[in-house]
């Protein structure tokens, strides 16, 4: 088996810098974790809050704090730097290969999408962002390693989308038109996904938008581990 794992990203319209940030570590005790940080509101403001929180939880994941524990100690630290003013949302994604399962850490109001086969469940518990309180618990999710196993994680850039002219995105109805259709790629499933949402906002998006889809493929091609990054550059 696999891991594979794509991110598509981009800025609200007209803003310079995307509240969002995203960063991959890898995990003390084998495997990787993908933290996605989305800071209150865009802009500069936003991005720094997301820098913090992502930077506390990788370096608590580093120093092998689990992932729950670590979420909650990033709350903790905003809420105490910000005074419950500020929010910002988390989720991490981590293929931990101690215990031979893929661990889903979420603060997030926005859902998380795991397809199966032809599944497609929304995991829409209750979840709030991280800094409004001291008791900001995570929503965690326990997943075995299987092939062909998918999961889909955003930022609210994709829940907002279409909605200024009342058509809102059906994020499962364009996962199911692509996953039917074809054997997509983590990267072609990211970028389809962004694409239809930039759509729905008459290419003007109206937040920041991210996109992570984390994919187990039965298939190995060597054992040889790869990572692809592209940043567009506007002079």
């Amino acid at each position: 088996m696999e891991i594979q794992i794509a991110v598509a990203k981009i800025n609200k319209y007209a803003v310079s810098e995307s509240g969002d940030t995203l960063e991959v570590i890898e995990r003390p005790t084998g495997g990787l974790s993908v933290v996605l940080a989305d800071g209150q509101t865009s802009g500069r403001g936003a991005k720094a809050v997301s820098m913090m929180v992502v930077r506390k939880v990788i370096s608590l994941i580093a120093e092998g704090v689990r992932d729950g524990a670590a979420a909650r100690a990033a709350s903790d630290a905003l809420f105490t730097e910000r005074a419950g003013k500020v929010t910002c949302t988390l989720n991490i994604a981590s293929v931990d290969l101690h215990s031979k399962t893929i661990v889903l850490t979420r603060n997030n109001p926005a859902p998380m999408y795991i397809c199966r086969d032809e599944e497609i469940d929304a995991h829409t518990e209750e979840s709030i962002s991280l800094g409004a309180s001291r008791n900001a618990r995570p929503v965690i999710t326990e997943l075995n390693i299987v092939p062909g196993l998918v999961i889909v994680i955003f930022s609210d850039g994709i829940i907002h989308a279409g909605e200024r002219r009342g058509a809102p995105m059906d994020v499962r109805q364009t996962l199911r038109s692509v996953l039917e259709d074809q054997d997509p790629t983590p990267q072609e499933l990211a970028d389809t996904l962004l694409a239809e949402a930039v759509r729905l906002d008459d290419n003007r998006p109206a937040d920041d938008i991210s996109v992570l889809v984390l994919r187990v493929s039965p298939h190995t091609e060597s054992n040889v581990r790869r990572m692809s990054v592209r940043l567009p550059i506007h002079a």
